[in-house]
C-alpha cells in the first residue's frame, strides 16, 4: 500500500447490493469493509461473515447505525439502505458528526439519491452541513466499456466529425428481488425511479466532452411514458402482491414496469442533443440486460453487457436448480445461455469503488457526487410529470421542487388509509 493506511468502510445496508460492492472491493486496494449495520441481526451478521469470507476484513457487525458511525474502525460509509430510509440515514449520520461524535472522511450513496427533489436537496445539504466529501454511486459509468468506448469515441470519432448528438441507454429485467422495491409508497415510484436514473445518468456521460461539467448540456425538455403492462395482469397480480409482502388494500396497484423518456438537452454551441431512455421489470431473457448506443454524424457506438464471449449449452436432460451463477436476475437453467464472467468488473462497480475510494483518502473529488444525484432526481421527477400528466414538460418547471409521482402519492393514500382502519396501534 506504499504506506498508505486503507480507508474503512462502514457498510450501512446488507442486501443485494451490499454483497455486489463487498465482491467489487475484492478488485480494490487500499481498503478494508469494517463494520456492517442491518436493523436485522440475521442479515447484518451474514454481510460481515461474507466480508470476513471474502478477505476484505475484518468485519464486525454493528448493532446499531451509531456504534459504527462513532466507530474509530470506520474512516466513510457506504449507505445502501432502501429509498425510504436513506434521508434518516443521512440525518443521524450528520447529527454524530457534527456533534463531534464521529470523524468521518465522507459517505457514498447508493442510487437514486433520493424519492424526490426536496429529499435530494436535504440529503446535498446534510452531507455539507457535516462538511463530509460525498460520492453518488452510479456503476454504469463505470463501466469498462463505457469508459473505452466514450474515450475512443471523443478521441476519434467526434474529434473529426463532430460532437454526438444521440444517446440509447437501456436497462431491463424481469423484476426485483426484495419487497420493498415494489412498494411505490416507500420506494418513491417504480421502475422508473429504480432503473431510469441508470439510463439518463450514462446518457448525460457518453455526450458530455470529456474534461467538461455535465452542465455544459443544459436540459430543455422531457417527455416520457409510464405503464403497468406485465404485473397488472389477472395472473400476475398476486404474484406482484406476493413479492411485495402486500396484503389486499395495502396499495392498490402496481407500481409501473415499463418506462420509456426523452430528453432534450443543448449543447453549448446552441445545439439540441437527444438522450433516449428505457428501462423494465418485464424482460425476460437471459437476465439482466444493459444496452447503450451512442450516435454522431459519421459514427456509432453500441455496447450490449448479454453480448458476453463466454456462452454455456445445458441440454434439457440436466434440471438444475434455480440461481444466478451465470448472469444477475437469470431466468432459466438450460439451453445456451451468455455468461457475465464478472459482473461487478463488467456493470462498472470495481472502477466506481476505486474512485471513490482514493478520492475520500485524499480529499478529492469523485466523478460523481451527491450534487449529480440530486440533478438526476431532478430529471427524473420531470419524466414522472410528463407521463402523469401525458404531455411534454419544458425546463426549467418549478413544480418539480416539490413534484411527487402519481403512482408514490397513490400508494402513499393507500397506507394512510390501511393504517387508519387497522385501528390503534396499526395492527390488523
Amino acid at each position: 500500500m506504499n504506506g498508505q493506511s486503507p480507508l474503512k468502510i462502514g457498510l450501512v445496508g446488507s442486501g443485494f447490493i451490499a454483497n455486489f460492492h463487498m465482491t467489487a472491493l475484492l478488485g480494490v486496494r487500499d481498503c478494508q469493509v469494517t463494520r456492517v449495520f442491518s436493523p436485522t441481526k440475521a442479515h447484518r451478521e451474514a454481510a460481515a461473515d461474507r466480508a470476513n469470507e471474502l478477505g476484505i476484513g475484518p468485519c464486525v457487525a454493528s448493532e446499531t447505525l451509531e456504534s459504527l458511525v462513532c466507530s474509530e474502525e470506520v474512516d466513510a460509509v457506504w449507505l445502501l439502505v432502501p429509498n425510504h430510509a436513506r434521508l434518516e440515514v443521512m440525518q443521524e449520520i450528520h447529527d454524530l458528526v457534527v456533534g463531534g461524535r464521529a470523524g468521518l472522511m465522507g459517505i457514498a450513496c447508493e442510487k437514486p439519491l433520493a424519492r424526490t427533489v426536496p429529499e435530494a436537496n436535504e440529503m446535498v445539504r446534510l452531507v455539507e452541513a457535516a462538511q463530509l466529501n460525498h460520492a453518488y454511486l452510479e456503476n454504469q459509468i463505470y463501466a469498462p466499456s463505457v469508459t473505452r468506448g466514450r474515450e475512443l469515441l471523443w478521441a476519434r470519432a467526434a474529434a473529426i466529425a463532430g460532437r454526438p448528438y444521440l444517446a440509447r441507454a437501456a436497462e431491463e429485467h424481469s423484476g426485483p428481488h426484495s419487497p420493498w422495491f415494489w412498494r411505490a409508497g416507500s420506494q418513491g415510484g417504480g421502475v422508473m425511479l429504480d432503473m431510469l436514473c441508470h439510463s439518463v445518468e450514462v446518457g448525460r456521460y457518453m455526450l458530455t466532452e470529456p474534461g467538461k461539467e455535465r452542465a455544459t448540456l443544459r436540459p430543455v425538455a422531457v417527455t416520457a411514458t409510464t405503464a403497468s403492462v406485465k404485473w397488472s395482469l389477472p395472473e400476475y397480480a398476486e404474484q406482484w402482491r406476493r413479492n411485495a409482502g402486500l396484503n389486499v388494500g395495502d396499495q392498490g396497484e402496481p407500481a409501473e414496469d415499463m418506462a420509456t423518456g426523452v430528453l432534450e438537452l443543448e449543447d453549448p454551441a446552441g445545439r439540441r442533443v437527444f438522450i433516449e431512455a428505457r428501462t423494465s421489470w418485464v424482460y425476460v431473457g437471459p437476465g439482466l440486460r444493459i444496452q447503450i448506443e451512442v450516435l454522431g454524424p459519421e459514427y456509432s457506438l453500441s455496447i450490449d453487457t448479454l453480448q458476453s464471449p463466454l456462452s454455456l449449452f445445458l441440454s434439457r436432460a440436466i434440471a438444475g436448480g434455480q440461481g444466478e451463477d451465470l448472469v444477475e436476475k437469470q431466468n432459466a437453467e438450460q439451453g445456451l445461455m451468455p455468461v457475465v464472467d464478472n459482473e461487478p468488473e463488467t456493470y462498472g462497480y470495481v472502477a466506481e469503488n476505486r474512485d471513490v475510494v482514493q478520492a475520500f483518502l485524499h480529499g478529492t473529488k469523485p466523478a460523481l457526487t451527491f450534487d449529480d444525484g440530486l440533478a438526476v432526481v431532478e430529471l427524473l421527477m420531470g419524466f414522472y410529470k410528463s407521463a402523469d400528466l401525458g404531455r411534454k414538460i419544458v425546463l426549467p418547471d418549478l413544480e418539480l421542487a416539490t413534484y411527487v409521482p402519481a403512482i408514490a402519492s397513490r400508494a402513499q393514500a393507500d397506507e394512510q388509509v390501511v393504517r387508519a382502519q387497522s385501528g390503534p396501534g396499526g395492527t390488523r
